[in-house]
């Protein structure tokens, strides 16, 4: 069927069976496109909404972009239960199969280096929230925050700072506390059992703080290369969570 393709994920072939009846952006079934030893997890899209034009007109709308952001997050979670996707960003959308193909084509190095960093990884995220403004944080709070980052990155090939204030972030939106860290871990789902353990221990000791953390998700933070990602976590600065930044994504336009 004609239209434009919206496009969630690249993955390579798998054998396992998506959800019966998945369903994505726009209410649109999801389908498979293959290339190259590559595979585009997609939907037609109607044009009158998802051409370039009335795309650009519906982003600006907070309300429609929630939606298609759910949606979108929707696709990647079930993917993220059968295989591991590499996620694109919400609205990414070729104007037909040919585009999708020369996207591939052209990315396919890219995906696969990617696809390569993240098989077999999940993305975990860490949120501590306090009833004090950040800037007033007890030496004993920071010192907690500092520790918590430092024993969860042993488990993490690499780590992921946020700004507390970022809208893509994983905790519970509108949380009551003030958050002094907003972070996420690329873990192997093999030591995923480890890493949640940790997370339940250290919140018993937590000064007055509150530690949330959320997951297993795609690895949406550590899709492309961006300089707030930090590898080799165990040579970190120790202070380094207090320079929350903006995780960045590379593909898709």
């Amino acid at each position: 069927m004609a239209g434009p393709r919206y496009v969630y994920a690249v993955c390579r072939p798998f054998r396992a069976a998506l959800q019966a009846q998945l369903t994505g952006v726009a209410g649109a079934p999801v389908g498979l496109l293959g290339h190259h030893g590559l595979v585009a997890v997609v939907s037609t899209v109607p044009e009158r909404d998802f051409a370039e034009e009335p795309l650009h007109a519906h982003w600006a709308d907070p309300q429609w972009r929630a939606a298609a952001a759910r949606a979108h997050r929707g696709v990647v979670d079930a993917l993220t239960a059968v295989t591991t996707p590499l996620p694109l960003r919400t609205a990414t959308v070729c104007p037909d199969d040919s585009a999708l193909r020369l996207m591939l084509e052209t990315h396919g190095a890219e995906f696969t280096r990617a696809l390569d960093r993240l098989e077999g990884r999940v993305e975990w995220s860490v949120n501590v929230y306090s009833e004090k403004q950040p800037t007033a944080l007890s030496e004993e709070a920071e010192t907690f925050v500092t520790r918590l980052h430092g024993l969860l990155s042993r488990y993490a090939d690499e780590s992921c700072f946020r700004d507390p204030e970022d809208s893509m972030s994983f905790g519970a939106a509108g949380h009551a506390g003030h958050t002094v860290l907003n972070a996420s871990y690329l873990v192997a789902r093999t030591d995923s059992e480890q890493f949640v353990e940790l997370v339940d221990r250290l919140k018993a000791e937590a000064p007055g703080l509150q530690v949330e953390l959320t997951g297993p998700w795609a690895a949406y933070s550590f899709t492309g290369e961006n300089e707030e990602k930090t590898e080799n976590p165990d040579s970190a600065g120790t202070a380094e969570f207090a320079g929350a930044h903006r995780a960045k994504r590379t593909w898709a336009s």
